[in-house]
């Protein structure tokens, strides 16, 4: 008798424990809430083709602070202006960790670039060299000349298949930008030159960019790891880093040779990204030891931000003014009345941009409508914290989506509305300071290459848009706009008809 009564109050103990004490502790840790998932994959099924997509429906049924869990990695979804301003400004500096990933590790030199080196004093270093060194607007206007030959030479190859049938104009957008950025970062072109065992560096890059925006299994389940030797991913992520490894030693050994400084004819007289680095090497003034592997991680780390986001941002904003003729009618009378001649063949310079306000606002709209990134790269905080009264344990990577706060009725009129007007008289911007608009991301782990990305899409888009004017293939009557997931969200295609103006 006595035994069973122990046990009978015990178990009325534990009930009125369970019933008194979890409130409090339910508040103290209050956690965000989380769609159901399923056993062993959690909520991996719900994301679909589109992702930011498919977390912006989740978040307008579960909240704009949601948890979802990726495999066996539960990840804390922002989709809210006041959130992500939390995340990005009022705790920066908790969430400026990155989480690791396989395919970044594998690629950059284990994680010794900008973008995904982990919180510490080697990031605060390469990035202090990345804003003040390399993508200041002192460095970015360094560059104008490149820019502006460039496009002279895009404009060139437009005139010259302007026979009233469609072209591909995104691959001459994607091998312009990509020109630039290999002027830029490296003194010439490299984008159509065959490398070792008939490799051009045109499919490398690409294979790099591809390779960059696959999830690697073991990142949702660390223990299946191995199935990325038997899909063959272990083994492409080897290749590419092998055959840019070997690409990039011989760059820098051209760079480091002494017959380069008594060669302008053939080098160039252009000071680049590779001379700088080496410069900083030479002197040690950073705070941390910086070899070749750090200068090539760092080198494509602008590869891809330079490239991938900079053209589909292009793409993007001509697909829009296509689709809507009024807004092209408008930008294009701008960009014509802008300018000091009236040569059609004459590149646009960037003094001239500066008198082209409505132009900004389109590619300002454009951004918002087609963030290149629309999910931030993850963060992490390296500390407990409450992230709208929800506590985050340490160590939860973060994905923000920019897609989705841009689109939010709540901020925006007509979010799905291409209206470039709206940025008129506005003060919005994508600088990192507007939360509403982080087409960048902001904080620490913003972008340091807005400047270079911006004039890039300014006067790529300007020299595109004055001296033509642009149809849709023959019985057509829209633009297919399909997007492609990756690291970036590319349109499919975009097949033009130009007609000289």
């Amino acid at each position: 008798m006595f035994p069973l009564l122990v046990i009978i109050s015990s178990l009325l103990l534990s009930l009125l424990s369970y019933f008194v004490l979890k409130p409090k502790h339910a508040e103290k840790h209050k956690v965000p809430p989380s769609p159901t998932r399923l056993p062993i994959i959690g909520n991996l099924h719900q994301l679909g083709s589109s992702p930011h997509r498919s977390l912006c429906k989740l978040s307008q049924k579960y909240g704009s602070v949601m948890f979802m869990h990726l495999g066996s990695t539960p990840t804390l979804v922002v989709s809210s202006e006041e959130a992500a301003q939390e995340i990005l400004k009022t705790h920066d500096l908790v969430f400026s960790d990155r989480p690791f990933a396989i395919t970044s590790d594998e690629l950059f030199y284990r994680r010794r670039d900008v973008a995904f080196a982990p919180y510490g004093e080697y990031w605060r270093q390469v990035r202090k060299i990345s804003v003040l060194q390399l993508l200041s607007v002192k460095r970015v206007e360094s560059f104008r000349g490149v820019r502006e030959e460039e496009v002279g030479c895009m404009v060139e190859k437009i005139s010259s298949q302007a026979s009233g049938t469609p072209i591909d104009l995104r691959k001459i957008i994607i091998s312009t930008t990509n020109n630039m950025v290999c002027r830029i970062a490296l003194g010439k072109k490299y984008y159509d030159e065959k490398l070792g065992g008939g490799t051009d560096f045109h499919h490398l890059l690409t294979e790099f960019l591809i390779l960059l925006g696959t999830i690697h299994i073991g990142d949702i389940f660390p223990s299946l790891a191995w199935i990325g030797r038997l899909n063959g991913l272990d083994s492409r992520l080897k290749k590419n880093f092998q055959l840019m490894d070997k690409f990039l030693e011989q760059v820098i050994e051209e760079h480091m040779a002494e017959d380069r400084k008594n060669s302008p004819a053939q080098y160039g007289t252009q000071v680049d990204l590779v001379d700088i680095l080496l410069e900083i090497q030479m002197d040690g003034s950073m705070g941390v030891p910086l070899d070749k592997d750090n200068i090539k991680a760092v080198i494509l780390d602008n590869f891809a931000a330079g490239t991938d986001t900079t053209y589909t941002a292009i793409v993007w904003t001509l697909a829009e003014l296509i689709r809507h003729p009024g807004a092209m009618k408008k930008v294009q009378e701008e960009i014509r009345r802008s300018v000091v001649h009236q040569n059609s063949s004459k590149v646009i310079t960037e003094d001239e941009i500066h008198k082209m306000p409505y132009l900004k606002c389109v590619i300002k709209e454009s951004l918002r409508l087609h963030p290149p990134l629309p999910l931030l790269v993850q963060r992490k905080n390296t500390q407990d914290i409450k992230v709208k009264g929800f506590h985050v344990p340490a160590n939860t990577p973060v994905i923000i989506n920019a897609w989705a706060i841009a689109r939010d009725p709540k901020t925006w009129m007509e979010p799905e509305k291409f209206l470039p007007e709206r940025f008129i008289n506005s003060e919005v911007d994508f600088r990192g300071q507007d939360f509403i608009l982080i087409p960048f991301g902001a904080g620490r782990r913003g972008c340091p290459g807005i400047p270079f990305a911006i004039a890039t899409i300014e006067i790529v888009l300007a020299n595109i848009l004055h001296p033509f004017d642009w149809e849709l293939p023959a019985g057509e009557d829209d633009l297919d706009m399909t997007e492609v997931f990756g690291i970036t969200v590319h349109k499919k295609s975009l097949s033009l008809v130009p007609r000289p103006h």
